[in-house]
C-alpha cells in the first residue's frame, strides 16, 4: 500500500464499518481465535513460565545480536548455505532477483512471508518477468483477488466463503455458486500442485534461525513450504535479523507458544528445519535489516523485535477486529503493526488506532509491551510536531479544561441536561466520529462526585 494513497486510520476504518454485518462476523471470527488461544494457554500449567522464558531469551538474543548473526552465518557456510545481507527492502529484492536470474528462473513458488510483503518483493519480481505464486491458501486467495494480506496469520480473514467461491470460479474455473470450503480447498490444492511441479525455485519466510546449527525453522499448517523447498533444486529463505535464536532449546520454547497463541493448536502441523541444500541444489538465506537496527537504538521500541508473528495481538484487539486490516498505513496491521510501522506512517494516525486497553500485551507469548510501545509512539509523534490533524490544536485546550474542576463540573451538568431534554439526532453531530456508530448514553441523575459526597463523604 503506497503512502501516496494513504488516508488516516479513521477514514479507512469508516469504509470497512459501512458493512455492519461484515464487521460483526470479522470481529466474531477473530474472537474465536482468541478464545481458542485462551483454552490452549490454559491447558499448560507452565504457560506463564514459557512466556517469561521466551521474553528473556529474545531480549538476550537482541542484546547480543551481532554475535549470534555472525555465528549463524559461519554455521550456514559450513552447511553449504549461501548467506546474503540486505540493509533494506530494495537491496533484498535485488539480491533475490540476481539469484533467480542467474538460474534463469521464470516461476517462483513462495510460502507465507510477511518480510517479502514488507519489502514489496512480488511486484518487483513480476516487473522483471518472474511469476510469483503464493502457495499458502489464504495468501493465494488474496493474490488472485489482487489484495494485500489483512492479517499476518489468516490473510484472507476479511473475505466470506461466498466471495472466495466467486473468485475461484473466475480464476480457477470452479463451479458457479460453489462455496463449500472443502470443495474450494480441493480445487486450490489441485491448482497449486501444478504450480509446485512446474516451479523453477522456491522461497519461504523464516520463523526462527538457529545460530549454533546454521538452520532455519519454517512453520506451516499446509505443508506448502515443504512442497516448494523439496521439489525445485533452488531454495531461498528470507529472514529479518530479529528471527535469530541461540539454539534448538530456544526454538523449542517458541514452538510451544507460537501455534497455541495463533490458532489454539499445540504446534503447527509442519515445523520444518532446513539445514542445507538438496543434493545438487542450492540453498540461500537472505538476512534483512530494513530499519530493525534503528529500532534497537530506542530501548522501548526495541522490545517490539521480540515479536514472533503469532497474530495473537490482532485477534484480541478491539480496534483491529472492528476496523479491518486495510485501515492501517502499514503492511502489518493491528497492535504489532503500529509498534513497528508507526514511524513510517505518513499520516501519523495509527498510534491513535488503539484504546491502550493492554489486551495485546496480555496475550503476547514473548511479553512485548505493545500498549507501552504504542503510547511511546504517541509521545514521539508529539515531540516531533507530527500529531494528526486537530490534536495539536485542541488537545492542549482539552488538557486545560480537564484540569479545571469548575469548568468540568459545569460542562458535565450541561451535558446531562442536554441528554435528557434534546433529541439524539440533534446531539449526535457534536459527538463526532465517536458517536457515528454508537448510541448516546442515558444521562445519570447526578455526577459521580455528587453521588460520592452524598453516599461516601
Amino acid at each position: 500500500m503506497s503512502s501516496s494513497t494513504s488516508a488516516v486510520h479513521a477514514q479507512k476504518a469508516e469504509i470497512f464499518c459501512k458493512d455492519e454485518s461484515r464487521v460483526d462476523w470479522h470481529s466474531k471470527a477473530l474472537w474465536m481465535l482468541r478464545e481458542k488461544r485462551d483454552r490452549a494457554a490454559g491447558s499448560l500449567p507452565e504457560w506463564e513460565q514459557l512466556r517469561q522464558i521466551g521474553s528473556e531469551m529474545k531480549l538476550h538474543t537482541l542484546t547480543n545480536l551481532a554475535q549470534y548473526l555472525e555465528e549463524f552465518e559461519q554455521n550456514c557456510l559450513i552447511n553449504n548455505i549461501h548467506v546474503h545481507w540486505a540493509k533494506d527492502g530494495a537491496e533484498h529484492n535485488r539480491i533475490v532477483h540476481e539469484i533467480l536470474a542467474k538460474h534463469q528462473v521464470k516461476k517462483l513458488v513462495k510460502s507465507k512471508s510477511m518480510l517479502t510483503e514488507e519489502c514489496h518483493m512480488n511486484p518487483y519480481l513480476e516487473q522483471h518477468g518472474i511469476e510469483v505464486i503464493d502457495t499458502d491458501l489464504g495468501e493465494r486467495i488474496i493474490q488472485l483477488a489482487g489484495q494485500p494480506p489483512s492479517h499476518i496469520v489468516v490473510p484472507a480473514i476479511h473475505l466470506k466463503k461466498e466471495e472466495v467461491g466467486e473468485l475461484f470460479h473466475a480464476k480457477l474455473g470452479t463451479d458457479a455458486g460453489a462455496s463449500d470450503p472443502l470443495y474450494l480447498t480441493r480445487a486450490a490444492r489441485a491448482h497449486l500442485r501444478e504450480q509446485f511441479l512446474s516451479a523453477d525455485a522456491a522461497m519461504t519466510g523464516v520463523n526462527m534461525a538457529i545460530a549454533d546449527k546454521g538452520a532455519v525453522v519454517v512453520c506451516t499448517n499446509e505443508g506448502n513450504a515443504d512442497m516448494g523447498a523439496n521439489l525445485p533444486k533452488l531454495q531461498l529463505h528470507s529472514m529479518g535479523i530479529d528471527k535469530i535464536v541461540p539454539n534448538i532449546d530456544s526454538a523449542a520454547v517458541l514452538l510451544r507458544t507460537l501455534a497455541r497463541n495463533a490458532t489454539g493448536q499445540p504446534i503447527t502441523t509442519y515445523s520444518s528445519f532446513y539445514r542445507g541444500p538438496q543434493d545438487g541444489g542450492e540453498m540461500h538465506v537472505i538476512i534483512v535489516d530494513n530499519g530493525r537496527t534503528d529500532m534497537l537504538k530506542d530501548k522501548i521500541l526495541a522490545e517490539s523485535l521480540k515479536c514472533i508473528r503469532c497474530g495473537g495481538c490482532l485477534n484480541t484487539c478491539p480496534v483491529y477486529r472492528r476496523s479491518g486490516g486495510y485501515s492501517y498505513n502499514y503492511t502489518i496491521p493491528g497492535p504489532i503493526g503500529i509498534a513497528i510501522g508507526a514511524k513510517s506512517d505518513d499520516t501519523n494516525s495509527i498510534p491513535w488506532a488503539c484504546t491502550l486497553c493492554g489486551s495485546c500485551s496480555y496475550v503476547c507469548p514473548t511479553k512485548v509491551p505493545l500498549d507501552k510501545i504504542i503510547h511511546h509512539h504517541r509521545r514521539l509523534k508529539a515531540e516531533a510536531g507530527k500529531l494528526p490533524y486537530g490534536k495539536a490544536s485542541y488537545m492542549p485546550l482539552v488538557g486545560k479544561f480537564m484540569a479545571s474542576e469548575t469548568a468540568l463540573n459545569c460542562s458535565m451538568s450541561m451535558a446531562r441536561t442536554a441528554l435528557k431534554i434534546l433529541p439524539g439526532s440533534l446531539l449526535k453531530p457534536f459527538s463526532g466520529a465517536w458517536g457515528k456508530y454508537r448510541e448516546l448514553p442515558v444521562a445519570p441523575n447526578s455526577s459521580f462526585e455528587a453521588w460520592f459526597k452524598k453516599n461516601r463523604g
